[in-house]
């Protein structure tokens, strides 16, 4: 620094704080303000609910404090309690207008944010964790959080248009562990459903997505079938379906349900891994590849078999006749998709090779999965939480909604009233409790704040 820099340094005595001491300085302010002005707020609120209220039905015991904790803190207020004389029974108005009647002491941003971290982070208590330490103060515990996600419930959207005469299909299975002794885990099984791709640069998107878990002792594929019909415009008589999974027994039912109304393409992913394992260090291995490549089953078939007695062990063999016997079962899904679509009329310009499967099942296995253990009730819940921040479903909870992640939103515009209500009292709340603003008029600090007044 020059000796100049060092002169005006020494020169300006005002004591200014640093950058984490202001932050922490006007957070603990806005707190407290926003505390305040919520306060107000209600307790205006109730007067005018008192005021304009059916006098003869609703008589006015008395006033009784309550607490809500909030996303900025605590906010105590005192409420009107009445009896209703038609009902017998006691009520706080304030809250039947603010639908908040028995609603405990969380708010509802509150819950929508714990419930949100909830869904998306790693566990219950990371979610209660990162709130306190977002907000300074123990807000909500890992088990509050739990239980109010067990009461969620996910909002259908209007009937999606399909826009071509297909719909794609990716199934798999995802096993999740359950909770106590002897209790065997379950595995649960998936369907995402798709109309096809969208091409960006080199990325690539699916086109209005949607996931179906199954639950409840409906038949899988007639289950799927009625999510269909619920959520989009699917007419079975019209619209086929291009179905992609492994060669699990509740998966290939598929081709018996549906029967010439879907495709079954054996999830080439699952192909390929086994191949690889089998073949990495074998002479065919390449070979073997560029058959299963080029979609031709056939000669993948050869391939396959005269590859019999050229393993090294007695195990790898026996896993390559297990291979080849379920190949063979159904060796019409090692095909092209594509070329049966065109038999039907159906132009497959745009349409891309399947499995988006795995990627699918790795969503819900980083939140399920990883070591947890889970009851029925609790593993039911998380997948309406993840379905709906996935599909941008909105969510129901005890409190309201949660609709952060869909994709409109119609704002409701509160009375005017309130708007200028709130813009008043936070004025009020706000002024003379910056110190800075009571300080010299002509130090920067100053000035810059006075020019955030008018925010």
């Amino acid at each position: 620094m020059t000796e100049k820099g060092v002169s005006l340094m020494e020169k300006n005595i005002t004591k200014y704080p640093n950058l984490k001491e202001i932050e922490q300085m006007v957070w603990r302010q806005l707190q407290d303000t926003f505390s305040s002005v919520m306060k107000n707020i209600l307790e205006d609120m109730d007067q005018q609910i008192a005021e304009e209220r059916d006098k003869k039905r609703y008589r006015l015991i008395d006033k009784r404090k309550y607490h809500i904790t909030s996303l900025f803190g605590e906010i105590e207020l005192n409420r009107n309690y009445y009896r209703d004389r038609e009902t017998g029974e006691y009520v706080f108005l304030l809250d039947r207008y603010l639908e908040f009647e028995d609603a405990g002491s969380f708010s509802p941003l509150i819950e929508e944010v714990a419930i949100e971290l909830a869904v998306q982070g790693p566990s219950y208590r990371k979610a209660a964790s990162t709130l306190e330490t977002l907000l300074g103060y123990r807000v909500i515990s890992h088990e509050a959080i739990r239980q109010h996600l067990l009461q969620v419930s996910s909002i259908p959207k209007k009937r999606e248009h399909v826009h071509q005469p297909v719909l794609f299909v990716e199934v798999d299975g995802l096993f999740v562990k359950r909770q106590g002794k002897r209790k065997k885990g379950k595995e649960e099984k998936i369907a995402a459903v798709h109309q096809g791709w969208e091409v960006n640069g080199k990325r690539v998107r699916l086109k209005n997505k949607r996931h179906f878990v199954h639950e409840g002792n409906q038949p899988f594929w007639e289950a799927f079938e009625d999510f269909l019909i619920e959520n989009f415009e699917y007419d079975p008589t019209i619209h086929k379906l291009v179905i992609n999974g492994d060669g699990a027994n509740w998966i290939t039912t598929c081709r018996d349900y549906f029967k010439d109304r879907a495709f079954f393409s054996l999830d080439r992913f699952h192909v390929a891994r086994e191949i690889r394992s089998l073949f990495r260090h074998h002479p065919r291995y390449r070979p073997i590849r560029k058959a299963l490549a080029s979609y031709d089953y056939e000669k993948l078939l050869t391939e396959l078999n005269s590859a019999i007695g050229t393993l090294e062990d007695d195990e790898q063999e026996e896993r390559l006749e297990a291979f080849i016997r379920q190949l063979e079962k159904y060796p019409e899904a090692l095909g092209d998709y594509r070329n049966w679509l065109k038999e039907q009329g159906i132009d497959t310009t745009g349409m891309r090779p399947m499995g988006s499967a795995e990627g699918t099942m790795s969503v819900f296995a980083k939140r399920l999965k990883n070591g947890r253990s889970w009851v029925d009730k609790g593993v039911s819940a998380m997948f309406t939480g993840l379905v709906a921040y996935l599909d941008k479903l909105t969510l129901k909870t005890l409190f309201g909604r949660i609709e952060k992640w869909t994709e409109t939103k119609v704002e409701k515009n509160p009375p005017r009233y309130y708007k200028e209500k709130v813009t008043s009292t936070i004025g009020e709340a706000t002024r003379d409790n910056v110190l800075y603003l009571k300080r010299k008029a002509n130090i920067p600090v100053y000035k810059a704040l006075k020019e955030l007044s008018g925010f």
